[in-house]
């Protein structure tokens, strides 16, 4: 069974950060920042790596709102002016491609049923294999080194765009 997927980034518009200064923005905990290698800088937005030079802002951010006790947060990056990444069924950024990645998967009441490690050139089959269960609602995918969260995988009807 080839289980349909659709892969999505953080929805929130964060443009607001690029207009703050540095003492706002270490008040909410958050650094302005400029790349300075690619890959490292993965923006969790557009779902792209930033480029070298490029502006990002680093802060902490609540990426799984449950009423469970799986309701987690951690640092992310967003590259200014990000464009939000529109991915269609089944189809997997490039930015997760080179990164070793840790899954989480979750049921439908945000309870963690499960965990693996995969590398991401992996990634397609492990979701489907994941997929087969069908107590598995969504996965949250992170960077297996620094725990980072990347983005959220759900299951997809493949006639719905």
């Amino acid at each position: 069974m080839n289980a349909n997927f659709k892969i999505t980034a953080i929805e929130e518009d964060f443009g607001y950060l690029f207009d703050m200064t540095e003492n706002e923005l270490k008040k909410i905990d958050a650094k302005r920042m400029f790349v300075d290698s690619k890959p490292g800088y993965p923006c969790r937005v557009s779902l792209q790596d930033a480029e070298i030079n490029e502006e990002v802002v680093l802060f902490p951010y609540q990426h799984h709102k449950v009423n469970t006790p799986y309701q987690a947060s951690g640092p992310i990056f967003v590259r200014k002016n990000a464009v939000r990444s529109a991915l269609k069924i089944n189809e997997i950024p490039k930015m997760l491609e080179h990164r070793l990645l840790s899954l989480r998967i979750f049921n439908s009441k945000g309870f963690m049923i499960d965990a693996r490690t995969v590398e991401g050139t992996g990634l397609k089959v492990e979701i489907e294999q994941i997929f087969e269960n069908a107590s598995s609602s969504y996965i949250q995918v992170h960077n297996a080194s620094p725990g980072c969260y990347n983005c959220q995988i759900n299951r997809a009807n493949k006639n719905r765009v």
